[in-house]
């Protein structure tokens, strides 16, 4: 996989980019086929998690009014990333990876090797260069409709005021959050890119191999985001300590 990753900055640092044409494909059909799906999921979970199960927490402190602010650490710096990247591992890792082993058992890949075309240049770049750039982009989506369900279940269950509910998000919400949001989701975007077609590339044994190969991309998948997420977090708060106080 690391020498996967490799051969995809070579790739893209080559000229003449030929791959620019099917990476403008790659980010229509990932923007059309996990758009809604990102926007519902963490729409729900923001309803339905730090929504009524913590601002049920909060409500028996008498703090209903600090809402706004638990948005920023449960959706802005953690589940919101952490939801649009499981769901875009689900759906386009999943036809990355069965596209690639489809190809490779059978023998599209060796033939577009035998004449010359480098499969890695032609579909695994724009395809992960792609992944990594419109995940960034549905970030921003899934943060709005996240912070949305979270205030929909504070304003409108939990009989909270928008007043509050704003005022504490503004007073935590920082540029610091937002970039490292936008940013942690860009390197689980590398890691779906890079694994679903490794996986792809080396599938065998026919279709039961490509089914194999899909399962094994998206196990891989989520297993590297909750780590990276887990050591990207700690490093996060470590280096922008000023981040981690709930005013």
């Amino acid at each position: 996989m690391v020498a996967l990753f490799g051969a995809v900055l070579r790739a893209l640092a080559t000229p003449p980019f030929a791959w620019r044409r099917e990476f403008v494909i790659a980010c229509i059909e990932l923007l059309r086929s996990s758009f809604w799906p990102i926007a519902i999921s963490v729409a729900v979970f923001g309803f339905s998690g730090p929504g009524l199960q913590a601002g049920n927490f909060l409500e028996a402190f008498g703090s209903t009014d600090r809402s706004g602010g638990f948005m920023v650490v449960a959706i802005v710096r953690e589940f919101g990333t952490f939801v649009t990247a499981a769901v875009v591992a689900g759906i386009v890792g999943t036809m990355l990876t069965a596209e690639l082993g489809t190809r490779r058992v059978r023998g599209e890949i060796d033939a577009l090797e035998s004449l010359g075309v480098d499969p890695v240049a032609a579909i695994v770049a724009p395809r992960t260069l792609a992944l990594v750039v419109m995940l960034m982009v549905l970030d921003v989506f899934a943060l709005v409709f996240g912070v949305a369900g979270g205030y929909v279940a504070s304003v409108g269950v939990l009989d909270g005021t928008t007043g509050a509910f704003v005022s504490s998000f503004m007073a935590n919400a920082t540029f610091l959050d937002l970039l490292g949001s936008v940013v942690k989701v860009g390197i689980f975007g590398l890691l779906i890119g890079i694994i679903s077609s490794w996986y792809g590339l080396h599938a065998s044994g026919g279709a039961h191999g490509v089914g194999r190969a899909v399962n094994r991309a998206v196990v891989g998948s989520l297993m590297a985001i909750f780590v990276v997420n887990l050591v990207y977090t700690q490093w996060f708060l470590a280096t922008f300590p000023e981040v981690n106080v709930l005013r």
